[in-house]
């Protein structure tokens, strides 16, 4: 025998389950008794507010017939008297009224209260609608019998849900046995729950793959699409579970259950539309920022719900009718058809990504679809109420719709997750080895040169950075010294910087002149950057304090606080033919030499200011260690190396070459 439906199931045990009730709440109810319900036809009503109006002989010529009552903003306080056969309830054991009724309210019979409920200053009332009050026998005093009700309605001005739909402002009234009463009520709430159990256990689903969304977020904060989509399904199921709440008759604020009804709408405004975008890799365009901003503004009579209560002025609510609500169904329309325009055009959606835009598509036409019969509503030409009829059942169409949907794009999600994952893990593999080749190429310790002192520091911006120098002794006793930048980050430049290293160290075993060198790399470089640049400076210091320098495009280094004035050449690998001549000077025991790279005159603080050549120029006679940290302490924006050169005491030996010719003193 094939399986029933769901709601087939629910059904039938609930046929099953209100005779069941029944029978346990009166074991000892004989079959022939009743049940009273109070015609409306028996009930006159009046607007205001006067105590005196609930004792039994009054004169009622002047009140109108309560079945004719409609709601009307400006009328939240009203009264209304009925006058019923209750005699019947002499006989039973427990006489009790019950009353259904969504709003604050006192009940009297006979002229004597019996109870009440909410708060009739303010109009604030509970979800759970239907109470039912003990009747002594004493107060059976009169035939017919005078039901006296004082009301103070909530001047409801918020924009039509699923959850004031199910709040009811008209009275009904019910005289009986107490138990039987409360199996009534039971089966009342069974209905009613059965009627929203499929839509609630759906967003039950939606709401735990909200949660494991957001652990999907907190685990990878970089994609800020399962961070929408989690609130948004969030927003959906606090939505739709408060709705069965109310069906369900829970004793909780009507306030509440309004906070709840705001604070779904919004987010999900906030939220969704962000993240079809999100999700075709787009960002949100200005007009759907403009329209949710629009949207936000029929939330208002929402906010005068929960603060004002029954004192709203009465034109908000006629303000909300003929602008607020139309005005909130034609925004919500266009911003359902958001992850069309977000995907667009679709022939360009990658493959990968095209289940993702199909299934945001569809989410979006379900709510396009509820939003537009919605508007039926309203007296449109040639137009049926197509949402009085079928509400209910696109609500919980498009509950399924949306956990479908919901489901498979965390299906989706979940893959593409472990797709980037894959590829972090490959990135982090690949950002490993430039680490280590950097670590290889970047001396950690510097070599030992007699008569000169060599400081170090090497701070690069990223993981992997594109400075290099190399420290390489002389046969004769002197110093080789390269620094360099390669023009960005990651494995390619830490590629390009092996490069060049071998090569220094390869050209360094055959000759030590600095333009030769700059001469045979440049070769080396050509064809081989792609958008970049490489600067490059090598000097060559002897025992003796003479200095030979050539240059392609680097910072001129600092000698005691002054620029040397150095001939430059091209960045290397731009020009075949490029020609890097070689200057020369002296420079005497204690003397400081500092070559840098651009990072400790291109960092710039929070306000954008750059470092500049000025502080640098302050700064290049201290330590290598000190020069960095205050570079980067300004604002690091690129790698940082700092290197310095002194010369401890002249060598004995005279050099057999001439000196070359000094350069010039600085400016």
């Amino acid at each position: 025998m094939p399986a029933l439906p769901f709601r087939q199931t629910l059904a039938a045990g609930l046929h099953v389950a209100a005779p069941l009730v029944l029978f346990v709440a009166l074991p000892g109810v004989l079959p022939a008794q009743t049940v009273l319900t109070v015609s409306p036809q028996q009930c006159v009503w009046r607007a205001g507010d006067n105590p005196a109006w609930a004792v039994t002989d009054l004169d009622e010529s002047a009140w109108q017939l309560y079945a004719q009552w409609k709601p009307q903003p400006a009328q939240t306080h009203i009264w209304i008297r009925c006058h019923p056969d209750l005699d019947s309830l002499r006989t039973l054991d427990q006489p009790a009224l019950q009353v259904s009724l969504y709003a604050a309210y006192q009940v009297y019979l006979n002229g004597q209260l019996l109870g009440g409920a909410g708060n009739l200053n303010s109009g604030a009332f509970s979800v759970n609608a239907i109470r039912s009050f003990p009747v002594a026998v004493g107060m059976f005093s009169s035939r017919p019998a005078t039901l006296v009700l004082r009301i103070t309605y909530r001047s409801l001005t918020s924009n039509s849900s699923p959850t004031l739909g199910l709040l009811a402002p008209r009275l009904q009234l019910r005289a009986g046995d107490r138990s039987l009463l409360d199996a009534l009520r039971a089966r009342t709430v069974l209905a009613q729950a059965s009627k929203y159990s499929e839509i609630a256990l759906c967003n039950v689903v939606i709401a735990i793959m909200a949660v494991m969304l957001l652990g999907l977020f907190f685990y990878d904060r970089s994609r800020r699409e399962l961070l929408l989509l989690s609130l948004s399904c969030l927003s959906v199921a606090t939505l739709r579970v408060n709705e069965f709440c109310v069906a369900s008759l829970l004793d909780y604020s009507f306030t509440l259950c309004l906070a709840l009804v705001l604070v779904g709408n919004i987010c999900l405004t906030f939220t969704q539309v962000p993240f079809f975008f999100a999700s075709a890799r787009r960002r949100l365009p200005l007009f759907y920022r403009i329209v949710i901003a629009i949207t936000l503004l029929p939330y208002l009579p929402s906010v005068a719900d929960i603060l004002l209560a029954s004192r709203q002025p009465a034109w908000l609510g006629a303000l909300n009718t003929l602008y607020g609500r139309p005005s909130a169904l034609i925004c919500h329309m266009t911003l359902s058809v958001a992850p069309f325009v977000a995907f667009w055009p679709y022939g360009g959606i990658a493959r990968r990504m095209r289940p993702l835009a199909a299934l945001c598509m569809l989410w979006g036409l379900a709510d396009l679809v509820w939003f537009a019969v919605e508007t039926t509503e309203y007296p449109i030409a040639a137009v049926p109420n197509v949402f009085a009829h079928w509400g209910p059942m696109l609500l919980e169409t498009r509950a399924f719709i949306s956990a479908g949907v919901l489901a498979a794009l965390l299906g989706l999600l979940f893959r593409e997750q472990r797709q980037i994952t894959r590829e972090r893990a490959m990135l982090e593999g690949e950002m490993q080895a430039a680490r280590s080749v950097q670590q290889v190429i970047v001396p950690e310790a510097i070599p030992s040169v007699p008569n000169f002192a060599i400081e170090s520091v090497y701070k690069p911006a990223g993981e992997v950075g594109g400075d290099f120098f190399q420290i390489l002794p002389t046969s004769s006793g002197g110093v080789l010294i390269v620094i360099g930048d390669v023009s960005g980050k990651g494995m390619p430049a830490a590629m390009t910087v092996s490069l060049l290293v071998g090569t220094v160290r390869t050209l360094a075993h055959y000759t030590q002149d600095p333009g030769e060198i700059l001469a045979a790399m440049n070769q080396r470089m050509l064809g081989r950057q792609q958008g970049g640049f490489t600067t490059c400076l090598v000097l060559r210091a002897d025992c003796d304090g003479a200095l030979t320098v050539a240059n392609a495009g680097h910072l001129a280094p600092y000698l005691d606080g002054s620029e040397l004035q150095i001939e430059n050449g091209l960045p290397l690998g731009l020009d075949a033919d490029a020609a890097y001549p070689e200057s020369a000077c002296m420079f005497s025991p204690g003397a400081r030499l500092t070559l840098l790279s651009d990072g400790v005159a291109e960092a710039r603080n929070a306000t954008g200011q750059l470092f500049g050549f000025d502080r640098l120029r302050q700064i290049s006679t201290e330590p290598a260690e000190s020069i960095a940290q205050e570079a980067q302490s300004f604002g690091q924006q690129d790698d940082i190396t700092v290197l310095t050169l002194t010369l401890l005491a002249a060598s004995l030996e005279t050099a057999s070459e001439a000196q070359p010719a000094p350069i010039p003193a600085p400016a």
